[in-house]
């Protein structure tokens, strides 16, 4: 492999590698915690919801949506000052996380909440019955049921974001992103944009297997 890419530096790219895998796990556990959050509240909170409230409603989908419509090479820009506040610096792998979060939790709540649509109601209706509390029938029966969706639209989620740490890596943000850019394409070396890319892809591999195992494993239909 080393003779067939004799530019690219292997132990730069292991690590560019790490950075990528540690953007990618710590912002798929913000996203999921942030969008579990944002998408129960928009579905408890619609019509006919257990919260039904139509002004939080209103305002959570607003917001979610302003947030899906930026394209993620803005948003990152756009919240430079908010990252330099929190970290000092816009550049390193911990200060591409709130624009990694924040980019793609209103997607991910969007599949939060219709995989939540997708439960049998006649399941819901049955809980509260039987006198079912509205946080038993939220853990109990809403996310147990909806599951498999959840992990399968965290995964594709978690894909997109091995996307959006590419692009943080052009400012900065360290992974094979930057690695590809600053040593590939800014030196007009494609062979390491190339390896890069193999990088990539292998990840997403990975994750979406893992997903996949995840998802099939609890799905009982």
């Amino acid at each position: 492999m080393a003779e067939l890419f004799p530019n690219v530096d292997w132990l730069d790219l292991v690590v560019a590698s790490g950075e990528t895998l540690y953007m990618t796990i710590i912002a798929m556990i913000g996203t999921l915690i942030l969008g579990l959050i944002l998408g129960l509240v928009l579905y408890l909170t619609s019509p006919d919801g257990l919260w039904e409230n139509k002004q939080l409603h209103f305002i959570v989908a607003a917001i979610v949506n302003i947030f899906r419509a930026i394209p993620f090479a803005i948003l990152i820009i756009l919240l430079l000052p908010f990252t330099t506040f929190l970290f000092g610096t816009f550049r390193g792998s911990n200060a591409a996380l709130p624009a990694l979060i924040i980019g793609a939790a209103p997607f991910y709540a969007r599949l939060v909440e219709i995989a939540l649509r997708e439960v049998d109601k006649g399941v819901i209706e049955a809980a509260e019955s039987m006198g079912a509390k509205v946080s038993t029938v939220i853990f109990k029966v809403l996310l147990k049921e909806a599951m498999p969706a959840l992990v399968s639209g965290i995964t594709v989620t978690t894909i997109a974001l091995i996307g959006y740490t590419a692009v943080a890596g052009m400012i900065g943000a360290g992974g094979l992103g930057d690695y590809a850019y600053y040593y590939g394409f800014t030196r007009r070396d494609f062979d390491i944009v190339f390896v890069c890319t193999v990088f990539i892809i292998i990840i997403v591999f990975v994750f979406q297997f893992i997903g996949d195992l995840i998802t099939n494993k609890i799905d009982k239909r």
